[in-house]
């Protein structure tokens, strides 16, 4: 029997469409899975939906099952939560870097088992916790280190959230926006206007994805300091404050990604399950700051890609579409 599913692509600078799509039958070692909550990576996803991917990094910014070739049509995503209908994790919730879509059949080994200690509604952050638990490897902070995070968007709060229990650290998360201030107290850090951050730090993650906020993060730095660059800007250039003192204090600028695992020791599979294990902590609920069904999705990425939506993690449900197939 063909089975039928739904999948969101975006056809062109502005433009979205949710496609019918045709599934194969699930062969030995693949996993029929049905979607219970997809998240919308903001800052990503706004990037494709304008069409800023780069050409010269095409290759590197495909997600793992992506269909199309950038820039368009494509369909695009990498934060999906849903149930095995299927092989040997049937009736387990899993996640898996999979595109927005209702149904989808993957290889056994691309599901992550969601532990029960951690609801499907959060397991959306399962993606985005992984980059921050790479960026913290990345950074090898130390005990007492006076750090700060810039930019308080998804990947930045969620930097934060990892590192809030780091033990004897000073943690304050930097942002423009007065609202995120509300966001740090619930990750249960501290919070400050670029103006007014501490400085002196030994260590700043950098993630609001703009030039000022790069110069604001190496202006933090302590002497012998780090500024670990997690922000992604597409196809726009970027000025580095180079001179003054950035010599100097013998500052360093380090960059950080997630394609890559940055402990020898560890592989995708240990990382992925790690950032499930920290998802049991009910803290990262605060990044969670909407939700619209399935069927909205072309009408609310635009506003989400153009800031009306000031969301961190946008959740997207597909419980309603099942109910009514």
């Amino acid at each position: 029997m063909t089975r039928q599913a739904r999948a969101f692509w975006f056809n062109g600078s502005g433009r979205s469409e949710i496609r019918p799509v045709r599934l194969p039958e699930p062969r030995d070692g693949e996993t029929l899975v049905r979607t219970l909550f997809t998240g919308v990576s903001r800052g990503t996803e706004a990037l494709v939906f304008r069409g800023e991917v780069p050409e010269n990094q095409y290759a590197t910014m495909r997600a793992p099952f992506q269909e199309g070739d950038f820039p368009w049509p494509v369909k695009y995503g990498y934060l999906n939560v849903g149930v095995a209908e299927t092989g040997p994790l049937a009736g387990r919730t899993v996640f898996c870097l999979y595109p927005h879509q209702t149904h989808y059949v993957v290889p056994d080994s691309a599901l992550t088992p969601v532990p029960d200690s951690v609801p499907p509604e959060r397991a959306v952050l399962a993606g985005t916790v992984e980059t921050a638990v790479n960026a913290v490897w990345d950074a090898k902070p130390l005990i007492g280190d006076r750090i700060a995070v810039v930019g308080g968007g998804m990947v930045g709060a969620s930097v934060a959230a990892v590192l809030a229990k780091f033990p004897g650290a000073r943690v304050q998360l930097v942002d423009a926006d007065p609202a995120r201030a509300a966001i740090a107290a619930e990750l249960g850090v501290g919070f400050a206007d670029p103006k007014a951050a501490l400085g002196e730090c030994d260590l700043v993650v950098h993630a609001s994805a703009s030039e000022a906020g790069l110069e604001t993060a190496l202006g933090l730095l302590a002497p012998e300091g780090t500024v670990i660059e997690l922000s992604w800007y597409g196809d726009r250039r970027v000025s580095v404050p180079l001179g003054e003192f950035f010599h100097s204090r013998r500052l360093t600028v380090r960059s950080s990604q997630v394609g890559t695992v940055a402990r020898p020791d560890r592989t995708y599979a240990e990382r992925m399950a790690l950032a499930l294990d920290l998802l049991a902590d009910p803290v990262f609920d605060a990044l969670i700051t909407g939700e619209s069904p399935f069927d909205e999705l072309p009408s609310v990425l635009p506003r989400l890609a153009s800031g009306e939506f000031p969301a961190l993690c946008h959740r997207i449900d597909y419980r309603r579409d099942h109910a009514s197939s």
